[in-house]
């Protein structure tokens, strides 16, 4: 296998560009690979309405080729999707891709089948979550779970953002053990882990209209069904009578806010909740640091990206037990780990927390070196290039003629390590 000039190139394909934890990691790794000599790099994407915060500016921003097809949409719709199919098998084939990365289910189905029509010699897809839940009808499930069993066998790599994704998704029989690899989803966490040196914890409860000395329980995430809000509220019922000094910070929007601050009412504790909506990304270190617990009650979700991020921040977590939080929180040690659903068992360890300032700052201390270890954006990027590497060699593909210094990290700093040296996870 010879070298070559021309870059490897590799299409990501994604349902929806909002501001999301798949779409986050969706977009860091193609923005990661673009700025590789390696690849060339292009994102694309369907439609979405922009209610819930858009990343394209984002995307642009960074260079990346963007292309949209309008009629790659989240629901089920068997004309869009026919439409949407044919429109990936025509770019596929058109654009000569050596790499087809999906994300989502969605864009995961449409863009493997396509691929494989398209004879890409390549195929990744990266599970960021189970599409597959108790929370929505059989017969949905059963129509995404045929459909996953039905593209399974033709990816040459599924990767999984934690273990727990990889276990329910072979409990369903879709692909076999050896398809999986768990890479952890990374994230800049470079603000997260600076922002104390530049805004103590009561200026930036201040900032918020928080009085600077009183207790904050917060809690990161759109105001969307099956994100915990009910059982955060559950919760900080409990919560507001063991400590009536207690405010409540809630950072996102969505359909739910008129419900939730109706809730909070009935609690007699609106006065002291503060909705401040969906923000940019680079004010949500700010609004962490203005917690000094933070709790994550979603129902379904690969890696909530608030773990790492509160982890960076140096706030204790506590969380349930669900999906991907126990693979970033240790019971004990970053937070603590409380049974599905069990809000009196939420609102105890929460309470102990507030009592304790010593026990929230040891938590918060070994939650930073987890997150600076373990979840660091560049650290996913190199990870997925080397499954790439060795999926490339099998194929008998060349890998590009580079420098020495080829590797440009997401801050565009290189690594002095040629990325086909680097150490490989081994691949099914």
């Amino acid at each position: 296998m010879t070298a070559r000039d021309r870059p490897i190139r590799v299409v990501h394909v994604i349902t929806r560009l909002i501001l999301g934890g798949a779409q986050e990691n969706t977009l860091y790794t193609a923005i990661g690979q673009h700025r590789n000599p390696v690849f060339d790099v292009t994102l694309v994407i369907g439609s979405d309405d922009g209610t819930e915060g858009s990343l394209r500016e984002q995307a642009q921003a960074a260079g990346l080729r963007v292309v949209e097809i309008p009629s790659l949409v989240r629901p089920i719709r068997p004309l869009t999707d026919a439409v949407a199919l044919w429109r990936l098998y025509r770019l596929f084939r058109r654009e000569q891709f050596e790499i087809v990365h999906t994300h989502s289910s969605k864009a995961g189905i449409l863009g493997r089948i396509a691929a494989r029509v398209a004879r890409v010699p390549v195929v990744v897809h990266t599970l960021h979550s189970l599409v597959f839940h108790e929370y929505q009808s059989p017969v949905k499930n059963g129509v995404y779970i045929a459909l996953k069993r039905l593209c399974a066998p033709m990816t040459d790599v599924l990767i999984s953002v934690n273990d727990k994704t990889t276990a329910g998704a072979l409990a369903r029989h879709i692909g076999r053990p050896q398809q999986y690899l768990t890479i952890h989803t990374g994230m800049h966490l470079d603000a997260f882990l600076s922002v104390g040196d530049s805004l103590d914890l009561e200026e930036a409860k201040r900032r918020l209209g928080i009085p600077a000395r009183a207790p904050v329980v917060g809690k990161i995430a759109r105001l969307f069904p099956l994100k915990g809000h009910q059982q955060f509220f559950d919760a900080a019922g409990e919560i507001a009578m063991r400590r009536p000094d207690v405010h409540f910070l809630l950072v996102g929007d969505g359909p739910l806010r008129a419900d939730l601050e109706t809730r909070a009412d009935k609690l007699g504790i609106l006065n002291r909740t503060h909705f401040i909506g969906r923000v940019l990304p680079d004010q949500v270190p700010a609004c962490i640091q203005a917690m000094d617990v933070v709790v994550h009650t979603s129902l379904r979700e690969g890696i909530a990206r608030v773990l790492p991020q509160a982890g960076a921040v140096g706030k204790p977590v506590v969380t349930f037990a669900l999906d991907g939080a126990p693979e970033v929180i240790e019971d004990g040690v970053t937070g603590y780990l409380v049974p599905p659903l069990d809000t009196a068992a939420l609102a105890a360890r929460v309470i102990e927390l507030l009592a304790n300032p010593a026990l929230r700052e040891r938590f918060g201390q070994a939650g930073r070196r987890v997150s600076a270890e373990h979840f660091q954006i560049d650290h996913m990027v190199d990870r997925i290039n080397a499954v790439y590497f060795d999926l490339l060699a099998r194929h008998a593909i060349a890998i590009p003629a580079i420098p020495l210094d080829p590797f440009h990290s997401l801050t565009g700093e290189t690594s002095a390590q040629d990325p086909r040296r680097r150490e490989r996870p081994a691949v099914p």
